[in-house]
């Protein structure tokens, strides 16, 4: 009889030091200062010096989503990471930079990345190993790693070159029993799929103990039990640690307890990591804490339909694009801003790629036809048409859909600009980035000297200080 305790972070989206959190309390929203690789590593120090039997797990979204990670294609994490002692990871945006770049931080490592479902298109062979058998006290536990397939759906090209990507539940059964044949008892998924795709994922097959669960940015309290698999999710941006700790007996997990904890404040930060991402911080630090403006109220992400993050970001750039129509991608990372002076490094976490803004011309049908696509992405009942994020973000659009309805039937009412869409007419719209406007839709595309950045930038020093409030013009119906 083995106990066990397996930490979890995902999503972590490259937040090296503490920033804010948005929570709900008591019914309202509030936001608290919250992580640092520093002392997430003091809560995972005093864990192992309590327990016996202590493992950690990186879901992925590591090597990206802030300035100074951005900008040194993950290099800089290299040392924290190595600091916390992680026994494995898998991945999604960690492709940012090209798979063959991924492998090089994956070199630098000292612990794997595992995925079964990347493959190189030259030779069908794995980019990287599917899984890892390690013992436990006297219990042999194996890890499968699943990274994210929709790195070659809805992400730019150079994501996925030279490789693609599958379900990762194609050669599950087979990586479960290359696993069991060699002496795993226990078998764990560290998957990037997401929440509603685990779920399907456990319900499919029956040897699954544990799965490790990234993506959505769920904040699990407590497990959720699927057909007998375990599952947890905690949260994002480093600002949790997951716990979950089991008994096993016999290849059975006959006890377990689950911990969400929160990286707060008055935990002391690791000296030797902080001193790691100052470094890290170092040559990005002053320009980074330039005030842009100040924000009358808080903006976030945290809402599946409209936020106020992105509606300042889509406000810009279609200014920059002297549009009154504009697109960009659900993303779910960001933490929030509060109320108060908004820096340049606040700037790049709501878009860390910085890329140009973009225009193109669009029919009526175009934009019905994307938001129909877009919807369903969203909100498929099946979780494997789902393609992550949250509903598409739009500016000068009203709109009435039902989400129960199949596709591509969910649209009821569609207005542009308050006026009724015109399926053959032409308008012109900015956006940023394939997934605000994937490249199968609309003409006369072109990007914009200008970046998203300086878009932002711009529309921020312009008024000094801005009130953004929800247009609430997406309708659930």
């Amino acid at each position: 009889m083995t106990t066990m305790t397996f930490l979890q972070l995902n999503d972590v989206h490259g937040y090296l030091h503490e920033h804010p959190e948005w929570f709900l309390q008591d019914g309202k929203e509030t936001f608290r200062q919250v992580g640092g690789y520093a002392r997430l590593k003091t809560m995972i120090d005093r864990i192992r010096a309590e327990e016996e039997h202590v493992v950690l797990f990186d879901n992925g979204d590591t090597f990206h989503g802030t300035y100074p990670v951005v900008k040194t294609k993950g290099e800089s994490l290299i040392p924290i990471l190595n600091e916390l002692g992680f026994d494995a990871m898998t991945g999604h945006w960690d492709f940012a930079y090209g798979p063959e770049h991924l492998q090089q931080l994956v070199q630098q490592l000292n612990y794997p990345f595992l995925a079964n479902n990347c493959f190189q298109k030259e030779t069908d062979e794995l980019l990287f190993p599917p899984s890892l058998l390690l013992p436990i006290g006297d219990t042999m536990i194996g890890i499968i790693g699943i990274a994210s397939p929709i790195i070659a759906k809805t992400m730019p090209a150079s994501f996925s070159e030279g490789v693609y990507f599958t379900n990762g539940d194609e050669h599950l059964q087979k990586d479960i029993d290359d696993l069991k044949e060699r002496g795993a008892e226990l078998i764990v998924i560290l998957s990037h799929l997401g929440f509603p795709q685990e779920t399907k994922l456990a319900e499919s097959f029956d040897d699954i103990d544990i799965i490790l669960s990234g993506h959505t940015h769920n904040r699990l309290t407590e497990p959720a039990t699927v057909n007998d698999t375990l599952l947890i999710q905690s949260g994002c941006h480093g600002s949790f640690l997951g716990k979950l700790t089991v008994t096993v007996e016999r290849g059975k997990i006959v006890h377990y307890t689950h911990e969400l904890l929160e990286a707060e404040a008055g935990i002391p930060e690791h000296a030797e990591t902080k001193a790691l991402v100052e470094e890290a911080m170092a040559p990005f630090e002053q320009p980074l804490q330039q005030v842009i403006g100040t924000t009358e109220l808080p903006l976030h992400r945290n809402a599946q339909l409209e936020t106020t993050m992105d509606t300042v970001l889509l406000e810009a750039i279609a200014e920059a694009a002297r549009a009154t129509i504009a697109f960009s991608n659900g993303w779910r990372y960001g933490a929030p801003i509060e109320a108060g002076p908004i820096t340049l490094e606040q700037l790049y976490e709501i878009i860390p790629t910085n890329p140009p803004v973009s225009t193109a011309t669009l029919t009526g049908q175009d934009i019905w036809e994307m938001l129909e696509e877009n919807i369903h992405a969203t909100f498929a009942s099946d979780p494997l048409e789902q393609k992550g994020g949250y509903l598409k973000r739009m500016l000068g659009i009203t709109l009435y859909f039902k989400v129960e309805n199949a596709y591509p039937f969910r649209i009821q009412q569609l207005f542009v600009n308050g006026e009724q869409i015109e399926r053959d007419k032409q308008y012109n719209v900015a956006f940023v980035t394939v997934q605000g406007v994937p490249e199968k839709y609309g003409t006369n595309r072109q990007n914009l000297t200008i970046h998203a950045i300086d878009a932002l930038r711009e529309y921020i020093a312009s008024r000094g200080t801005i009130r953004i409030e929800l247009p609430q013009q997406i309708h659930l119906i």
